[in-house]
């Protein structure tokens, strides 16, 4: 296993540092030794999803089944450590490990923000700007280390722990920020949705318009992603006298969570293919 490893590594330095490999042969062996998933509609729609069930999930635990909010940031932050475990011992990117990461990183990088400003009475506009600083940090630290913050180039453990650091607190900051917004400045869950969106759309523009590179437009992305998943699951389970719809936080839950396993079936399907049709050297 070892060796394979090795070999997988290689082949993806390999390929990385010479431009010129640009065949479907040599572009299916990359994206097979990368360790986190291609970018794609199905990519953005899953981080969507995960970012709405971290909301209405963490919700589900702490309100619904009464545990609190410290007790369920002990037992997500347990899950997610198994997870992040199972998906370091992984050759390669496996579609159910790392969405299962990414669903818990959700829940606890929210919990993270709701117990500084809930617990410990933290103001919004402060941990906005810790986890801001954070996030920036982390990215400091990658590129010093790495060279790059591309997500494509995920071939070694230790760009994925940048990678899974950078992850989690974009939820944390998209936690605070979204909240700051809809509910500090009484700009409402619906019309916060709509604004996220709509900063994504500008970004996308930005970035197909070649106004913005490619790595800034994907992080950029991803961190807006979170507040406009949370401020949809809070459309969807607050009540309609905080400017929800009431659906409750565990039918959405539910109805989200199979979903996502039912996309993630379709990615593991692919991947299979085409690690069958690609075998690593």
């Amino acid at each position: 296993m070892v060796r394979n490893r090795r070999n997988a590594s290689c082949v993806g330095a390999c390929i990385l540092t010479n431009p010129a490999m640009t065949t479907p042969r040599e572009e299916a062996l990359e994206r097979l030794v990368n360790r986190v998933p291609e970018v794609t509609l199905v990519f953005w729609i899953l981080k969507i999803l995960a970012t709405t069930v971290g909301e209405t999930a963490g919700d589900v635990l702490s309100i619904t089944f009464k545990l609190g909010t410290v007790v369920t940031s002990y037992v997500m932050g347990v899950l997610l450590l198994i997870a992040l475990a199972i998906q370091f011992r992984a050759r390669r990117y496996v579609p159910w490990i790392y969405w299962l990461v990414v669903v818990f990183i959700s829940v606890v990088g929210t919990l993270i923000s709701d117990n500084l400003v809930d617990n410990l009475g933290v103001p919004l506009t402060t941990t906005t700007a810790i986890f801001t600083v954070a996030l920036i940090l982390v990215f400091v630290f990658w590129y010093m280390s790495e060279k790059t913050l591309s997500v494509h180039t995920i071939f070694t453990h230790r760009r994925e722990a940048f990678y899974w650091a950078a992850i989690l607190f974009t939820f944390s900051l998209g936690t605070s920020g979204g909240d700051l917004l809809s509910e500090r400045m009484a700009v409402g869950y619906a019309l916060s949705a709509v604004i996220f969106a709509a900063g994504i759309a500008i970004i996308y523009t930005l970035y197909r318009m070649r106004l913005i590179g490619e790595v800034l437009a994907f992080w950029l992305a991803y961190i807006l992603t979170r507040p406009l998943g949370a401020s949809m699951g809070d459309l969807l389970t607050q009540a309609p006298a905080d400017g929800g719809l009431g659906l409750g936080t565990i039918p959405v839950s539910t109805v989200f969570l199979v979903i996502i396993v039912l996309l993630v079936v379709h990615l593991t399907r692919e991947e299979k293919k085409l690690a069958r049709d690609n075998p690593l050297p």
